[in-house]
């Protein structure tokens, strides 16, 4: 058969049925395996993966894209259900027999590792669990995407109302934090109860796979070689050490120079330096070009893939209704292209964002060239992927103002900069707070199944890392923050990976502090490897060491502190 024949339109990938794919994986299983034939086998495998892989990401976006749209959610549940379960057989079937053969291909060692895992965890009988969930995690989705506020006479999608949290009028935050709440609120018992039906699904899928708990069925699933749930342990409590005063003396700065008693939730976003909140561009437009201007100044090549995806339609950027929350960057691998989702709501954290989600979206770039198991989002570390977004946020802070077609004036981009570091500053311990939770709840899987008994253990938890914003009287959005982090339904044990990388890509930015070409340079020699070695050969890679200790987060903290009292003296 000739695998190169496979379909590469997206309208061509969509229509595939299991009788187009059947074939190929029949030949690939039947066809002799040895010294001589195995990297040609790769290389079909990885075309014919590829496509089923795009297949799914595809209608996947489609679901993020209108949320409303109940024949993409019908399309989206039959590949799940049908579809889906086939081609996870045979590609575990394609895994078995490569794992079998004995071969080691070239630099293919981290994949073998990565397939003997999924061998380990793979049951037939999970197939259809798998799918339940994520129809569960589209349910989540709905439930957050319809929500909408009443702002002024005008129905609202929440994501717009994220702008007033920046409002230089205290009353005005308040009115719009409150009202946003509200809408929250009047979700409590149904999220509890979507929560409630992920849970018996996760601890039968572990069950079946004959793994202790479902902590460690993901420990397997996410290929977590290089550390141990203890590790992460001692993570969050290192950030207790390092980090957690350094987020205190964040809000206390904060409440200084708003002039007010406490900190409450509505004060955390709006700027304490100005009168004037920024915008950072005039339109979508216009905000796609300052973002690719920044982009070419941090490296051309850089600038060249995110010029490809604006000639492409590869972003979505658009705040609107029926969209689903949050944002993200996905690989369509036959295309070996990135797709970009957000909603501008023009503010600098939609800068972040889009610099970001562009450090994701050049990654896929860069490691286009390595087999589909060395590059897809599942088997790339996602500790080290976020090195790639997260190390691009910091790699293109020089380049933000106007002088360089930014969006920012030098005063703005100052701002826009404490903004920033500060908020790496006080995520790590939010981020503690949400993995300290995931592992609270499977340590503790009555407990954990429970919606009420989870927003009492969120609350504590809250309580401990996030000292410095006054919750008083507010017990109840408190305990409910839980419901907006996605990722806890959807994408369980997915965090501590954000505050490894975090800190990785301090290390990455420190380095460009003294050269900033070679730290470019460096960081995408490290995109380039995709999954092709280790995670600590990863870090190296880019200039930076995998860690957990309080001494390396110290190193971090103080050097942002530092830079923050630099930016101060320029405002």
């Amino acid at each position: 058969m000739n695998f190169q024949e496979l379909p590469t339109d997206k309208d061509s990938i969509l229509a595939m049925t299991w009788s187009d794919y059947e074939p190929y994986y029949q030949e690939l299983e039947a066809r002799p395996l040895n010294s001589e034939n195995i990297q040609t086998w790769l290389d079909d495998w990885s075309r014919l993966a590829e496509t089923a892989d795009e297949q799914y990401w595809r209608l996947n976006i489609a679901t993020t894209v209108n949320t409303a749209d109940q024949a993409i959610e019908e399309a989206f549940n039959k590949y799940v259900e049908e579809m889906q379960p086939l081609v996870k057989i045979a590609e575990q079937k394609l895994k078995d027999k490569l794992l079998a053969s004995g071969l080691s291909p070239r630099s293919f060692e981290t994949g073998l590792r990565m397939m003997q895992a999924e061998a380990d965890i793979f049951k037939e009988e999970n197939l259809l669990l798998l799918a339940e969930e994520q129809k569960l995690g589209n349910e989540y989705n709905k439930i957050i995407g319809s929500m909408t506020v009443m702002w002024e006479g005008v129905e609202v999608p929440l994501p717009d109302m994220f702008p007033l949290y920046y409002a230089t009028d205290r009353s005005v935050r308040q009115r719009a934090w409150e009202a946003t709440i509200a809408c929250r609120l009047k979700e409590r018992q149904n999220i509890n109860s979507v929560w409630e039906k992920f849970m018996p699904l996760r601890l039968k899928i572990a069950e079946n796979a004959g793994m202790p708990d479902f902590r460690a069925y993901m420990w397997k699933q996410k290929f977590r070689f290089d550390y141990s749930p203890e590790d992460c342990k001692s993570f969050h409590a290192a950030i207790e050490q390092a980090v957690v005063p350094a987020a205190t003396r964040v809000y206390e700065r904060r409440r200084q120079r708003l002039g007010i008693e406490s900190v409450r939730p509505w004060d955390t976003y709006v700027d304490p330096h100005a009168d004037t909140p920024i915008k950072p561009s005039e339109s979508n437009e216009d905000f796609l070009a300052k973002s690719l201007a920044v982009f070419q100044h941090v490296d051309p090549v850089l600038g060249g893939y995110f010029q490809t995806m604006i000639n492409e339609g590869l972003l979505d950027i658009e705040s609107r209704k029926n969209k689903a929350p949050g944002a993200y960057s996905l690989g369509l691998h036959v295309a070996h292209r990135p797709f970009i989702f957000m909603s501008n709501t023009n503010t600098p954290w939609d800068v972040q964002t889009i610099l970001h989600e562009g450090g994701h979206a050049f990654h896929e770039f860069e490691r286009a060239h390595v087999h589909f198991y060395q590059r897809g989002e599942i088997y790339l570390p996602a500790e080290f992927a976020e090195v790639a977004s997260m190390g691009m946020e910091l790699l293109a802070s020089p380049y933000k103002t106007k002088e360089y077609g930014g969006f920012y004036t030098d005063s703005e981009a100052a701002r826009a900069m404490i903004e920033l570091l500060e908020t790496i500053i006080t995520f790590w311990p939010y981020m503690a707070l949400v993995d300290s939770f995931q592992h609270w709840i499977y340590e503790n899987p009555t407990e954990g199944s429970v919606g009420s008994k989870c927003e009492e253990k969120w609350a504590e938890l809250w309580d401990r890392f996030m000292i410095g914003i006054d919750y008083s009287g507010l017990e109840d959005a408190k305990k409910t923050y839980w419901h907006r982090q996605g990722h806890i339904f959807g994408a369980p044990f997915y965090y501590v990976e954000y505050g490894l990388a975090q800190l990785g890509a301090v290390q990455v930015w420190a380095n460009a502090r003294r050269d900033q070409k070679k730290a470019v340079a460096d960081y995408r020699k490290a995109l380039s490897l995709g999954a092709t070695v280790p995670l600590p050969q990863l870090f190296a890679a880019a200039g930076a060491r995998f860690s957990f200790d309080a001494e390396t987060l110290k190193q971090a903290v103080d050097l942002m502190e530092e830079v923050i009292g630099e930016m101060e003296e320029k405002i």
